[in-house]
């Protein structure tokens, strides 16, 4: 299969790393091709580096790795119709442009709504699936940690799609918790704020969250 990125900052450029290393074709979508640190992934990889809407045409599967600010042009830009009956993991979270009060981010969003549900309308066949938005991008792949195998909190309204991302979150080294529809992406974005707080306040950015049972 191939994979296309859209995003090339550092959560995008993990992605693309970790699913060349599950054996993907991958490409990374960026507005600017020619933008240096780009270049240079392209030349350090060997995976290929093309605009939004390139990527968006040549990805079986897509991965949405934007900033949450920007997430409804990237898709825009990549092509709404490129888009259709495609899954796409969304990595994004509504983060506002403010600095954290007291370790605790801003949102642009309520707990009435979620990024994903604004994708998720601008565009309407595709088949979105939140993932990836809890944890920082050194432990997105197949990560190490003494309490074991920590758990990824997905959501979406297409059962078939979330099986899929469960198969690549298997091949990642997490175990998947599957929250629901869409709606569920309002409390699963806003686990980003707790999750981030420990790293504002104490520089500790190596952890997971865990669902435990009996």
């Amino acid at each position: 299969m191939k994979a296309g990125i859209i995003g090339s900052g550092a959560v995008g450029q993990t992605l693309a790393k970790a699913f060349k290393s599950e054996g993907y074709d991958v490409m990374l979508g960026t507005r600017n091709t020619s933008k240096a640190e780009v270049v240079k992934f392209n030349e350090e990889t060997g995976i290929d580096v093309g605009t939004f809407d390139e990527t968006a045409t040549y990805g079986d599967i897509l991965v949405l790795t934007t900033k949450g600010s920007a997430a409804i042009e990237a898709i825009q830009l990549a092509g709404i119709e490129n888009l259709g009956g495609k899954i796409i993991i969304d990595t994004t979270n509504p983060i506002a442009p403010l600095p954290p009060t007291n370790g605790v981010l801003h949102f642009t969003t309520t707990l009435e709504s979620s990024m994903m549900e604004q994708l998720q309308q601008a565009a309407p066949n595709a088949k979105f699936v939140k993932a990836f938005n809890t944890v920082g991008n050194t432990l997105m792949y197949k990560p190490q940690l003494p309490g074991g195998t920590p758990s990824m909190f997905i959501c979406g309204n297409d059962d078939t799609a979330k099986q899929t991302v469960t198969k690549i979150l298997d091949a990642f080294g997490w175990e998947t918790e599957d929250m629901g529809t869409a709606e569920a992406a309002r409390a699963v974005e806003p686990l980003c704020i707790l999750w981030c707080i420990p790293g504002f306040l104490k520089n500790d950015w190596v952890h997971a969250f865990k669902v435990l049972r009996p």
